[in-house]
């Protein structure tokens, strides 16, 4: 029904899209070579068959590539060449709009490598690139739509004593009196107020806060004061939510942490993990949160392939919720969440959805459209109306050229 040149050329978005899960292969060799990082290989097929697969077993297997690029992004220069290339790779696929998010905590050092100096860095990097790409010809007259991007913070629910980021070890060494969750929780206020101040004072476009990690052990709502502050300060949110639990902790992250996206969701409508004993009704408890979130129109980011190889109960992506959620009409957008790690693209994840579910073209579009209408676009709310309304006449445009009605 739609052909692989359709979905290349209609401009797409990436929602959820992690900076170090996304490297060019040949990148990290290439800077665990010059920076000295071990790896059990420095070729691409070693590492596809040893590190970065198609297929793992569970989400500790699918985590472990982290360490090594967690390991070569410790490096301004670094941070600045991986988002440059993240950008372009995204350009090359027809995404007109992504935001790239990242945890910068993992990044620094409690010297040279400053909060502010790893969001400079990443900036840096992404703006090279687009403004490269929006100096093209068909760009400056008006006939493509050109391409933006925002960075989303990342908070860790969980890290330890001994985490591989020396800042979160340097954490745990000036707070040695309290308990785990209290300094992890420090971590997350001061990620917070740092990336408001950081916003206001240079301009660059932090849109968004997320939180990510574990969320198993490591609910949503222990966050409750950064999100609280980052709400009071007007900047959107996401939350990884529905990875390791149900219908309950998706509406904590709302309730709580006052949510304007879902990061997975893929239990949402999975009875068995709803677990508050005063919920006698659990399908009328997961219909009546589902239709909350459909009527607010609380968009889920969705990672069809990261969901599939990191989840074992799921064998064939016929079972996934996404076709729960389109049959309810929620607004979902189509998602990488890590382009190396899941060995994917927006337009891979487009071409499994349309050929595993029932996505007419009116769907189709409709679910484009969410990635643009539901980001956290960094200018006035006047100018993504007119950006969106841009990039789907030009969609439009696309779908006439390959008779898609």
């Amino acid at each position: 029904m739609y052909s692989k040149e359709f979905i290349a050329e209609i401009p797409k978005t990436d929602l959820h899209l992690h900076l170090d899960g996304s490297l060019r292969l040949e990148t990290l060799i290439d800077l665990a070579k010059t920076n000295k990082v071990d790896m059990p290989s420095y070729t691409v097929e070693g590492l596809r068959e040893k590190v970065f697969k198609d297929h793992y077993d569970g989400l500790p297997d699918y985590l472990h590539g982290f360490m090594y690029t967690c390991a070569v992004l410790r490096d301004l220069e670094n941070l600045e060449r991986c988002s440059y290339e993240l950008a372009q790779d995204n350009q090359r696929e027809g995404v007109r709009y992504c935001e790239i998010r990242f945890a910068p905590q993992l990044h620094m050092d409690g010297k040279d490598l400053t909060m502010e100096r790893v969001f400079e860095a990443v900036n840096k990097g992404l703006k090279h690139a687009q403004d490269e790409f929006n100096n093209r010809d068909e760009i400056k007259n008006g006939d493509e739509p050109p391409f933006h991007y925002g960075i989303i913070a990342c908070a860790m629910r969980m890290f330890g004593r001994s985490s591989f980021s020396p800042y979160y070890t340097d954490l745990y060494g000036v707070h040695k009196y309290c308990k785990p969750m209290e300094v992890i929780k420090l971590g997350a206020l001061e990620l917070a107020k740092g990336v408001v101040a950081i916003r206001d004072k240079t301009g660059i476009p932090i849109v968004g806060f997320d939180l990510a990690g574990q969320e198993a052990g490591y609910p949503a709502g222990h966050f409750a004061e950064a999100y609280s502050f980052v709400h009071r300060n007007f900047m959107q949110k996401t939350v990884h939510a529905g990875e390791a639990y149900g219908a309950e902790s998706i509406f904590q992250a709302i309730k709580d942490l006052h949510t304007d996206r879902i990061g997975h969701g893929y239990y949402l409508f999975d009875r068995d993990k709803v677990t508050d004993p005063d919920i006698e009704d659990k399908d009328a408890y997961i219909e009546g949160i589902s239709g909350y979130i459909a009527d607010r129109r609380i968009t889920i980011e969705v990672c069809l392939t990261s969901n599939l190889q990191t989840n074992s109960m799921l064998t064939d992506i016929k079972q996934h919720s996404f076709k729960k959620m389109l049959d309810r009409r929620l607004s979902t957008t189509f998602c990488t969440d890590n382009r190396l790690i899941s060995n994917t693209t927006v337009s891979k994840e487009i071409d499994l959805a349309v050929n595993n579910f029932d996505i007419n073209a009116k769907a189709l579009k409709n679910i484009i459209a969410y990635g643009f209408k539901r980001s956290f676009y960094h200018e006035t709310y006047a100018e993504k109306r007119k950006y969106t309304r841009q990039a789907m006449t030009y969609y439009d445009k696309i779908a006439a050229k390959h008779g898609v009605k």
